[in-house]
């Protein structure tokens, strides 16, 4: 009798999501009914799928429709770092699809502000959960906001590492971004260590379906220095490697005190498992960010305005005055000023 009455109440709970077209078709709406009750009937296969459909749930996506969500979404938006979509595009697309993960994965993004660490972060949020950054499987810590003071390191310690825990005790697939590590406080980050090593269990609970991206401005200039190599031997960007790079920024990230990876066990063990450069931005670069902004927006593209939006961005070296210093950030507010939305 109580699983019955649970399959009633399941499909009179789903009579407020049929369609108007379902609620004046009697066959419909009765097949729809006996559905939810068998549904209920049959216990944990059909049910979950059922409810994760009206509400979010863990691991909500299929893995290889979050990889492809990716994909198509960083081809689309991300402008000037091929660096940056062949990595994450490769290290999210082989986690999400390792059903053995030995470890959670780790990806430490560096470059100036406005070259799309954020943004990135955000797209790999919306690939694998349909609410992106407002899933509640998906944590946002910035180091001003909730890591304001020195002397509270120890309470900042207790406070993340029982935050994560109780997150992925609910959510294997939860998703941890850290906003500002350069502005992180020296050995706070070390209190996830355990979580990031190779452990199978830690206190009962498995760690590595979980992801941490780590967002920092620490070892831009390092960044910068390869690009301006590149430029003045007259060779192409998109000709810049990972190697070029990756053992460069690591150690530089490593022996920073700003950085908030100062001396950091996580890079010591080899916990990070990658370290993804983000490259100034061109002029070029600057004039797509426009263009995709006012269409986003829906309105026709004036050329005149986007060149005038991107010409008065500033730009460096100042001899050169190749990249620009704010990377795409200042558009939208620019937009606002040229256009009557």
């Amino acid at each position: 009798m109580k699983l019955r009455r649970g399959a009633l109440g399941l499909a009179l709970a789903l009579l407020p999501l049929l369609s108007p077209a379902s609620a004046v078709e009697p066959i419909s709406l009765g097949l729809a009914i006996a559905g939810a009750a068998a549904s209920a009937l049959t216990g944990f296969i059909s049910y979950p799928r059922l409810y994760c459909y009206f509400r979010e749930c863990c691991l909500q996506r299929h893995d290889q429709r979050a990889a492809a969500a990716l994909q198509e979404s960083l081809d689309k938006k991300l402008f000037g770092q091929h660096l940056v979509n062949k990595v994450v595009v490769k290290a999210v697309k082989g986690f999400l699809n390792n059903t053995n993960a030995k470890k959670p994965l780790a990806l430490s993004l560096h470059g100036w502000t406005g070259t799309g660490k954020n943004f990135v972060s955000k797209i790999i949020a919306e690939s694998i959960y349909k609410r992106g950054l407002q899933s509640k499987y998906v944590h946002q810590f910035v180091a001003t906001l909730h890591f304001p003071h020195a002397h509270s390191i120890s309470l900042y310690k207790d406070q993340l590492q029982s935050w994560i825990r109780g997150n992925v005790s609910i959510c294997p697939r939860s998703l941890f971004i850290f906003d500002e590590m350069d502005k992180m406080h020296a050995g706070l980050i070390d209190s996830i260590k355990p979580f990031l090593d190779y452990y199978e269990l830690l206190d009962g609970v498995s760690y590595r379906q979980a992801i941490f991206i780590f967002l920092s401005n620490a070892g831009a200039e390092k960044i910068t220095e390869v690009a301006l190599d590149f430029w003045r031997n007259g060779r192409m960007r998109e000709d810049i490697q990972l190697t070029d790079m990756q053992n460069a920024l690591s150690v530089s990230v490593f022996n920073n005190k700003n950085s908030g990876f100062w001396h950091s066990t996580l890079i010591d063990r080899n916990l990070i498992d990658y370290f993804v450069p983000f490259l100034p931005l061109e002029y070029k670069h600057v004039k797509m960010c426009v263009r995709v902004e006012i269409e986003s927006r829906g309105y026709a593209v004036d050329e005149d305005i986007l060149t005038r939006i991107a010409d008065e961005m500033t730009y460096f070296p100042r001899e050169e005055r190749i990249y620009s210093d704010k990377g795409c950030k200042t558009v939208d507010a620019k937009l606002d000023y040229y256009y009557d939305f």
